[in-house]
């Protein structure tokens, strides 16, 4: 007993249908990224799996503290993670281990280490962002190479899928 041509085209259709919306929605609203490195732990860990949400930023622009997933502005090809710090604007220094915005202090409980690198003043232009991971000491980010595009930005970091003993939202 064979497949009928109706029931096969059926099948056809539906595969399709699978194939169209599975790039549909890799590619406009939520896609799955893999951690390959420490410079966002205690948050993120290598080999965590993780879902992006990539419509967001359509609406609204990227915040304070968000975990973004973005186009490394050196080489548009890899994908970096880091925390956005400074916004359009902002004016951002670090100093003995604090971080300031517009001169206030950050208050981050959620880096890896205390004591980094000073890092001078400077001002984010219009349309960019300043970003750093949360290992601060073993984080190649803003600190090293400028400043992420709004451009760049492919989305924000959403929910951890793996491993299971992890398996939640991602502040």
């Amino acid at each position: 007993m064979g497949i009928s041509k109706a029931d096969f085209k059926e099948y056809l259709e539906a595969v399709v249908i699978a194939i169209i919306l599975s790039f549909l929605i890799i590619t406009f609203i939520v896609q799955a990224f893999f951690i390959p490195s420490g410079s966002m732990q205690p948050t993120l860990k290598p080999g965590d799996r993780i879902f992006v949400n990539k419509f967001i930023y359509h609406f609204q622009a990227p915040q304070r503290f968000d975990i973004i997933v973005f186009k490394y502005p050196v080489d548009p090809h890899k994908k970096f993670i880091k925390r956005v710090i400074g916004l359009p604007g902002d004016t951002v220094k670090i100093l003995e281990g604090t971080v300031y915005v517009n001169g206030e202090p950050l208050k981050e409980d959620y880096t890896l280490n205390q004591g980094y690198s000073d890092y001078h003043k400077i001002k984010v232009p219009p349309n960019n962002y300043f970003v750093l991971g949360d290992n601060r000491n073993n984080s190649e980010d803003s600190r090293f190479w400028g400043f992420v595009p709004r451009e760049n930005i492919v989305g924000k970091a959403l929910f951890r899928f793996w491993p299971i003993t992890r398996i939640g939202t991602i502040n």
